[in-house]
């Protein structure tokens, strides 16, 4: 996989770079595997715009991935690699010995004809899938649970790997890849292997409009507001020095928000800033 850059015959071509997509094999997804998705626009129940610059895009379906990785015990062979348009890793096709689909997310060497499996009997292989207990240290892995059997939901976008460093009776110390340092349960679930698509984050948009078709709207300045819409706006030529605020006039940038929340216990080092 690398990165397409294009002779600037436009100013947006000029510093446009995109995946060149070679890793993937099949253009159409899996029927089956797809469902309906409704967009809000940033809407709530009330019709009330709670989340701003959101709107318009490409339509989507969604892709039902499998990250619960619960099929143990029963090989899988992988039938295709597909671009998914909800997040930013690739996806993998997968057609289990007794006849049924799913998509996972997939890893760096995991290739259309190979083999994976879930569950203690599983290799420690790109793609497999096996709980902290039956994982050993050093070992780099993506798609953790944080309870066991909920399925799969840190470590998920493109290029992701967390590494597990130790194990002690019922808890294992897993570094992600925000530098924090965080216990587990030996039970939850991990998958091996590190995530691809790993040039996702040198993709340069190049003009406003691919933006556009990601559903991301404008944000307009509140300084480039008048005093009626936002608490920086207006003055005669450009102010600085207000407190940043939102809209409503609520602290913003550096406000702390965080609320105590019971997950702390587990954190043994906070990231690094």
């Amino acid at each position: 996989m690398a990165l397409k850059t294009f002779k600037p015959y436009t100013p947006s071509r000029r510093f446009l770079t995109m995946l060149d997509k070679s890793e993937i094999t099949k253009q159409s997804p899996e029927k089956s595997l797809t469902e309906a998705k409704k967009r809000t626009g940033g809407r709530n129940s009330h019709g009330e715009v709670t989340s701003w610059h959101r709107g318009g895009g490409h339509a989507r379906r969604y892709r039902a991935i499998d990250f619960r990785r619960d099929k143990t015990g029963i090989p899988a062979k992988v039938a295709a690699i597909e671009y998914d348009p909800n997040r930013s890793s690739r996806i993998a096709l997968l057609h289990y010995a007794d006849g049924e689909k799913r998509y996972i997310l997939q890893p760096v060497g995991l290739e259309v004809g190979m083999t994976i499996q879930n569950g203690e009997g599983a290799d420690i292989l790109p793609g497999n899938a096996l709980t902290f207990r039956h994982i050993p240290p050093g070992t780099m892995v993506h798609n953790l649970e944080l309870h066991p059997g909920k399925g799969g939901q840190v470590v998920r976008a493109a290029g992701g790997a967390a590494q597990l460093l130790s194990k002690e009776g019922d808890v294992a110390l897993v570094k992600l890849p925000s530098g924090e340092t965080r216990k587990f349960s030996v039970d939850c679930m991990a998958t091996v292997g590190q995530l691809g698509n790993l040039d996702h984050e040198n993709v340069t948009y190049g003009k406003a409009g691919r933006t556009r078709w990601h559903g991301k709207r404008p944000t307009v300045r509140g300084v480039a507001m008048n005093p009626v819409d936002h608490p920086h706006g207006g003055g005669e030529g450009r102010v600085k020095g207000n407190h940043p605020q939102t809209p409503w006039g609520f602290p913003t940038l550096g406000a702390k928000t965080r609320k105590k929340r019971p997950s702390d216990r587990l954190i043994v080092e906070r990231r690094k800033p």
